[in-house]
Protein backbone atom coordinates (compact mmCIF):
# COMPACT_ATOMS: atom_id res chain seq x y z
CA UNK A 1 0.00 0.00 0.00
CA UNK A 2 1.40 3.39 -0.71
CA UNK A 3 2.57 5.97 1.74
CA UNK A 4 -0.10 8.68 2.51
CA UNK A 5 0.21 12.34 4.01
CA UNK A 6 -2.05 15.34 4.84
CA UNK A 7 -0.55 18.39 4.82
CA UNK A 8 -2.49 21.90 6.26
CA UNK A 9 -0.43 25.05 5.84
CA UNK A 10 2.30 23.24 4.93
CA UNK A 11 2.96 21.26 8.42
CA UNK A 12 2.48 17.87 8.07
CA UNK A 13 -0.84 16.73 10.21
CA UNK A 14 -0.80 12.91 9.12
CA UNK A 15 0.54 9.97 7.48
CA UNK A 16 0.61 6.44 7.39
CA UNK A 17 1.04 3.27 5.42
CA UNK A 18 -2.15 1.73 6.65
CA UNK A 19 -5.33 3.45 5.56
CA UNK A 20 -8.50 3.13 4.42
CA UNK A 21 -9.96 4.80 1.14
CA UNK A 22 -13.38 5.24 0.84
CA UNK A 23 -15.86 7.22 -1.45
CA UNK A 24 -11.96 8.52 -2.53
CA UNK A 25 -11.34 9.85 0.47
CA UNK A 26 -8.21 8.90 2.15
CA UNK A 27 -8.87 7.64 5.83
CA UNK A 28 -6.22 8.09 8.38
CA UNK A 29 -6.35 6.14 11.67
CA UNK A 30 -6.08 7.11 14.71
CA UNK A 31 -2.28 7.08 15.67
CA UNK A 32 -1.37 8.49 12.44
CA UNK A 33 -2.66 11.98 13.16
CA UNK A 34 -0.56 14.59 15.16
CA UNK A 35 -3.44 15.29 17.88
CA UNK A 36 -1.95 18.20 18.93
CA UNK A 37 -2.98 19.97 16.04
CA UNK A 38 -6.70 18.78 16.74
CA UNK A 39 -9.75 20.03 18.32
CA UNK A 40 -12.92 18.49 18.56
CA UNK A 41 -15.97 20.99 17.16
CA UNK A 42 -19.64 20.63 17.76
CA UNK A 43 -20.02 20.27 14.15
CA UNK A 44 -22.02 16.29 13.38
CA UNK A 45 -23.40 15.60 9.59
CA UNK A 46 -24.85 12.11 8.84
CA UNK A 47 -24.62 10.03 5.60
CA UNK A 48 -27.01 7.16 5.56
CA UNK A 49 -24.42 4.99 4.22
CA UNK A 50 -21.38 5.41 6.60
CA UNK A 51 -23.61 7.16 9.45
CA UNK A 52 -23.09 10.22 11.80
CA UNK A 53 -19.80 12.03 11.27
CA UNK A 54 -17.87 14.02 14.21
CA UNK A 55 -15.62 17.08 13.04
CA UNK A 56 -12.10 18.57 13.90
CA UNK A 57 -10.64 22.41 13.78
CA UNK A 58 -6.96 22.07 12.76
CA UNK A 59 -4.34 24.54 13.93
CA UNK A 60 -0.99 25.00 12.60
CA UNK A 61 0.94 28.15 12.91
CA UNK A 62 -1.56 29.38 14.83
CA UNK A 63 -3.83 29.19 11.52
CA UNK A 64 -7.43 27.64 12.44
CA UNK A 65 -8.67 25.94 10.10
CA UNK A 66 -12.22 25.11 10.83
CA UNK A 67 -14.03 21.56 9.97
CA UNK A 68 -10.93 20.71 8.48
CA UNK A 69 -11.15 16.92 9.25
CA UNK A 70 -14.10 14.54 10.09
CA UNK A 71 -14.42 11.14 11.76
CA UNK A 72 -16.66 8.66 12.47
CA UNK A 73 -16.66 8.02 16.15
CA UNK A 74 -19.50 5.15 15.57
CA UNK A 75 -19.59 4.23 11.91
CA UNK A 76 -22.47 1.77 10.77
CA UNK A 77 -21.57 -1.56 10.86
CA UNK A 78 -20.86 -1.89 7.20
CA UNK A 79 -18.30 0.75 8.19
CA UNK A 80 -16.94 -0.60 10.89
CA UNK A 81 -13.32 -0.25 8.80
CA UNK A 82 -13.39 3.62 9.52
CA UNK A 83 -14.23 3.91 13.25
CA UNK A 84 -12.16 6.54 14.23
CA UNK A 85 -10.30 7.17 11.01
CA UNK A 86 -10.01 10.72 10.21
CA UNK A 87 -10.29 12.31 6.68
CA UNK A 88 -9.72 15.86 5.44
CA UNK A 89 -11.76 17.84 3.02
CA UNK A 90 -10.00 18.54 -0.15
CA UNK A 91 -9.12 22.48 -0.43
CA UNK A 92 -8.28 22.98 3.52
CA UNK A 93 -5.66 19.89 3.27
CA UNK A 94 -3.11 18.57 1.14
CA UNK A 95 -4.34 14.80 0.67
CA UNK A 96 -0.99 12.80 -1.19
CA UNK A 97 -0.32 8.99 -1.31
CA UNK A 98 2.42 7.52 -3.02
Amino acid sequence: MPHATATINGILVAETDNYEVVDGNIYFPPNAIDKSHFTPTSTKTHCPYKGDASYYTVTTNKTEVKDAAWYYPEPLESMNKIKGYVAFYKGKAEVKSS
